[in-house]
């Protein structure tokens, strides 16, 4: 079996992770596996720091394949911020790197063909089409909603909330990389989806065509209770936003819970990428703490000096920083289309809030305020619902996928 990701972000990591440990995986191909620290010294500081970051010791580095040429051009650039090289059509962006990798692995399937392709959004075009041609099975993981959903909200939001506009990442898309995306999940035989919202996204003659296994992504485990930090009850409560600061995850909405809010005792920290100017946040609500982003173990911190984290996202797959709250002993408030709901125990881990609704988020986050003794007690639903859905589950499904019934269904 071959598995292929550009990245390998988490959830490559536990799939790599368990088909090595069934003995089915012959080779991970990547873009980039980090070599020794000391052989990347001519690289910018930030783009080294990324780069050590691709470390995969969850499989042989014997069966690690790397394609990294554009991937090693297209992180030095955005160190030294020359943009040119990685925007839409350039030589380095994102989509040109994806797409070379997507044929070299096309090239080695027909080279040397495995029994089963594993491959992911972007990335699975021409490897399936060698898939195919070798008869090999065609496993393909959709991370997040399928395209047209995620279209059609996303331009809703435009239209909502125009000045919102420039932090849609994806809206503006071209028709030839949407192309792609249906050719890909076309020639899938298996469709695997972190949760029922994506499920619910694909069109129905690939649901009723194809064979889909729901396999929510697992939470980390939970920091040991001693570690978090406990915060006296008449402090200000601390409402956390992580992630990239765009209306994609509802962050004009829980601006706009705040204003609706008007709780002196309640305090909105934000931690994330910028996708306009500060200045732009500022003005739709000022009274937020900024954070930038940093390394995971300090977001980890960062979650630890808070109380709740809040999430009201209007399009994702099944955001991972609401499993990481969990387990750092935050009650969640998210909205369905972030992926979680089995994540809510209602009152306990949090609240299940509809998407664009800041009436009923500033609802909650009241209640969070008004009942600060409830807090502790959450604190330790919140830890064992992350004991709950580790990422064994994920590891289990996965394994499934493979032989899954000929039909979309949840496990």
């Amino acid at each position: 079996m071959v598995l292929a990701h550009p990245t390998g972000n988490t959830f490559v990591r536990a799939t790599a992770r368990t088909l090595h440990a069934s003995g089915w995986l012959r080779a991970f191909y990547t873009t980039v596996a980090a070599p020794a620290a000391h052989s990347l010294k001519w690289l910018p500081a930030a783009a080294r720091r990324q780069v050590l970051r691709r470390q995969f010791n969850e499989v042989p580095a014997s069966m690690v394949r790397t394609v990294p040429r554009r991937e090693m051009v297209r992180l030095a650039a955005v160190a030294l911020q020359q943009h040119w090289l990685t925007r839409p059509g350039r030589w380095a962006s994102v989509d040109a790197v994806y797409r070379e990798f997507d044929q070299h692995v096309a090239r080695e399937i027909e080279r040397d063909p495995p029994a089963v392709v594993y491959a992911y959004e972007d990335a699975g075009e021409a490897t399936f089409a060698a898939a195919r041609k070798v008869g090999a099975q065609c496993v393909y993981e959709l991370p997040i909603a399928y395209w047209q959903t995620t279209q059609r909200l996303l331009h809703e939001e435009a239209a909502r909330l125009p000045e919102w506009r420039r932090t849609l990442g994806g809206i503006d898309d071209p028709a030839e990389k949407l192309e792609r995306k249906v050719r890909e999940i076309e020639g899938a035989d298996v469709v695997v989806v972190p949760s029922r919202f994506v499920l619910d996204s694909l069109p129905p003659h690939i649901r009723t065509g194809r064979r889909c296994v729901v396999a929510p992504f697992g939470s980390p485990l939970p920091v040991d209770p001693s570690a978090h930090h406990s915060r006296p009850v008449s402090s200000r409560l601390r409402v956390l936003f992580a992630g990239a600061m765009s209306q994609r995850k509802g962050l004009a909405d829980l601006f706009a819970a705040m204003r609706l809010l008007g709780h002196s005792d309640v305090e909105l920290v934000v931690m994330g990428s910028l996708y306009a100017p500060l200045s732009f946040y500022r003005d739709q609500y000022a009274g937020f703490v900024y954070e930038p982003p940093r390394p995971h173990h300090q977001v980890l911190e960062l979650m630890r000096s808070c109380d709740v984290l809040a999430l009201p996202a209007i399009v994702e797959g099944r955001a991972l920083v609401q499993q990481e709250a969990l387990a750092s002993g935050l009650p969640i408030v998210v909205t369905i289309n972030a992926g979680g709901d089995d994540l809510i125990d209602e009152g306990r881990t949090g609240f299940l809030v509809p998407i664009r609704s800041p009436e009923v988020l500033a609802e909650r986050l009241a209640w969070f305020a008004d009942h600060r003794e409830s807090l502790p007690g959450m604190r330790q639903y919140a830890i064992a619902k992350a004991e709950a859905t580790g990422w064994p589950g994920y590891e289990s499904r996965v394994r499934s996928a493979v032989d899954a019934e000929p039909q979309c269904t949840a496990h």
